[in-house]
């Protein structure tokens, strides 16, 4: 199909988009692999703990009682109520079952929740760095990105007034990504707090992907739900994801006011429907049952991080802000830029994976151009290796 016909065949709303960046560095990396390379793969972040056995034990049993066929679209009445109130026990919000759906992934309850909001023109205020997807669900719904700059010697911090700067009459949303990917950056309780509560004041909805809320490593955990008053305004995105080491069981969910759930729903009746049945009763046993495993995560993940950056001191001309949460490291590589042929991030990234079989993702894709983003999420043998061959690619560089 030559590019003068694929402009008439294809919709306006496709040349919004790209391909993940995550994916596309996944399917290199894949690639390679197959080949038989040992890779230090830093790429996707995806826990390198396994699915704990109690979820997994209940995906079977409901496999084995035929739990298996079309459910309620939202999610069945089990699942909505077990997320509510592990919701209300962790951060003392006040939703009910009907303010909840159950989504195939967390990416599907950020990507409903825009497209039930964002008309074409409104603007969406976005702060840089950020996740992948977010620009490219904002631009699929014909919204604006209105991009706020953070200050990497503040570990990329967004505070409120970073915010408040930001709004201008068209502003329909606020996506907040705390802890950040791929920063690590947490918003601060209170910057947190004066963010809701201005957006409430002005009709302006607020995103909140909580996708790594528990991976939290300052010891104070909150949650933008927890502003109860203000929660007309508030759109909780989670994920099971990362919390619960179940990245492929796609098991997801929205918290947010009636209607806004109410058409999330009738958006979902009519592409994904219901999440598959088994997994719905798997992440039932997630939420209600044991919380340990979460904590004992948390803490290797901290050992993970300490560990990597302790390492980076050991590459001459690379920093990195210290990360808060989440499980990425972010590392300034500007000083790289120019030695050896690399042109950019991305240059730097493709150079890594082909000479140094370390896979990393470019900055780039997360809206700056001297960082890349390693995810360590992998063994602590991983971490060790992978550092090694950075420290010697870096110094092959002169």
């Amino acid at each position: 199909m030559s590019t003068a016909t694929a402009t008439k065949v294809f919709a306006d709303r496709i040349g919004r988009i790209e391909v993940s960046a995550t994916m596309a560095i996944t399917a290199a990396a894949l690639k390679l692999k197959s080949e038989g390379v040992n890779l230090a793969d830093f790429g996707a972040g995806e826990p390198h703990f396994s699915t704990p056995r109690h979820i997994k034990d209940a995906a079977i049993d409901a496999i084995e009682k035929n739990f298996t066929r079309y459910t309620n679209v939202a999610g069945i009445p089990e699942i909505r109520k077990a997320i509510v109130e592990r919701h209300t026990a962790d951060f003392d919000s006040a939703y009910t079952p009907e303010e909840c759906v159950f989504t195939t992934g967390g990416k599907l309850a950020l990507f409903n929740a825009v497209q039930v909001l964002v008309d074409h023109g409104d603007e969406v205020i976005l702060p840089v760095p950020y996740w992948v997807s977010f620009k490219d669900i904002i631009q699929y719904a014909g919204g604006v990105v209105v991009p706020v700059e953070t200050s990497e010697a503040e570990n990329f911090r967004v505070t409120a007034k970073m915010i408040e700067a930001a709004i201008t009459p068209k502003t329909k949303a606020i996506i907040l990504n705390t802890p950040s990917n791929p920063s690590g950056a947490v918003v601060s309780p209170e910057d947190l707090e004066a963010i809701v509560r201005l957006a409430h004041s002005r009709e302006i909805f607020v995103l909140l992907d909580e996708c790594y809320v528990y991976l939290n490593f300052t010891g104070n955990i909150v949650s933008g739900g927890s502003f109860k008053d203000c929660k007309e305004h508030v759109v909780v995105l989670g994920s099971l994801s990362k919390t619960y080491a179940m990245t492929g069981w796609r098991a997801g969910f929205a918290l947010g006011p009636k209607p806004i759930i109410a058409a999330m729903s009738k958006l979902q009746s009519q592409s994904t429907s219901n999440t598959a049945s088994m997994v719905q009763r798997a992440s039932i046993a997630a939420v209600s049952g044991p919380q340990e495993c979460v904590a004992e995560m948390r803490v290797d993940y901290i050992k993970l991080r300490d560990q990597v950056l302790e390492g980076f001191k050991t590459i001459p001309g690379l920093t990195c802000a210290v990360p808060e949460g989440a499980f990425y490291v972010y590392p300034n590589i500007k000083s790289f830029i120019g030695k050896g042929g690399i042109t950019s991030a991305t240059d730097l990234a493709a150079k890594l994976l082909s000479e140094a079989h370390v896979v990393v993702v470019p900055g780039e894709a997360f809206g700056t151009a001297e960082h890349i983003r390693l995810s360590y999420a992998v063994s602590h043998d991983v971490v060790d290796e992978g550092v090694k061959r950075m420290r010697e690619y870096f110094a092959s560089l002169g």
